[in-house]
């Protein structure tokens, strides 16, 4: 066989080839294409049992990202690309009419929202809940904007006292009077 008819023989395989991946493609549905919508801020996620900081930290950023924007009413990925960088966060500011204070007071309710979410879930205990709801309300913005960005310095910080608290709560279980029980986990 020629190398001329070899050529030949792999243009029209690759040919085939690419036709049945098309035909493929369209036969699942490819030619219809609709974007996924943009979930509702206001409405509740369901929290996933988090195996560790980090997927605590996501869902804790994702959570408090909901919150803000439900009370901005801007959807999750607006307030995300407007919170990225001073540039973008004033261009939001601007496009939403929004003013300082109101982006703080969004920022800070998110963020409480994160607090009663993850203690919803039962992936933080009551008794560390309501101290961090507290720093939640109270935060310097610029630092409760960086927590929204990205929020696992913030668990891998509190790592070692949740860790010890857990352990002290433990120890403690059997002195802790049954009607406050259920305030532990």
């Amino acid at each position: 066989m020629s190398d001329d008819r070899r050529s030949q023989l792999l243009v029209a395989g690759s040919a085939l080839a690419s036709l049945i991946l098309v035909i493929a493609y369209l036969a699942a549905g490819g030619a219809e294409y609709s974007p996924a919508k943009v979930a509702d801020p206001c409405e509740p996620r369901e929290w996933r049992d988090p195996q560790g900081l980090e997927e605590l930290a996501e869902q804790f950023s994702l959570s408090a990202l909901d919150g803000a924007a439900c009370e901005l009413q801007v959807s999750r990925e607006q307030l995300a690309r407007g919170l990225a960088t001073e540039e973008s966060r004033e261009a939001f500011v601007r496009r939403y009419g929004i003013d300082d204070a109101t982006l703080e007071a969004a920022v800070r309710a998110g963020l409480v929202r994160a607090v009663d979410d993850a203690e919803d879930a039962g992936a933080l205990p009551p008794l560390v809940a309501l101290p961090l709801r507290e720093v939640a309300e109270r935060i310097p913005v610029d630092e409760a904007i960086e927590l929204l960005k990205d929020s696992r310095p913030f668990f891998e910080d509190a790592g070692g006292f949740l860790g010890e608290l857990g352990g002290f709560l433990d120890q403690a279980e059997g002195l802790i009077p049954e009607d406050l029980q259920n305030l532990v986990p």
